[in-house]
């Protein structure tokens, strides 16, 4: 009758990385945050971009005082 030489080292380490996967996996259910959330941020950020870019007013428009921008190029004085 000979018993099962055990490695106590690694019986330990075995059942404290299963403890710390197991808290890991209730941390990301309970803090983490779905795909389809994740995806709904992004293409409302793409949105809000393209919003800005949209809204975005152009160099040669106007500028300061009516100037345009051959009234601002030094290459046209004369």
């Amino acid at each position: 009758m000979t018993a099962e030489i055990i490695n106590l080292n690694k019986v330990r380490k075995a059942r404290l990385r299963a403890d710390k996967e197991r808290k890991a996996e209730e941390n990301r259910a309970r803090h983490g945050r779905s795909r389809a959330e994740r995806d709904a941020d992004d293409a409302q950020r793409m949105r809000d971009k393209a919003h800005l870019d949209g809204s975005r007013r152009d160099a040669g428009s106007g500028g300061r005082n009516g100037e345009t921008e051959e009234d601002l190029d030094p290459g046209s004085v004369s």
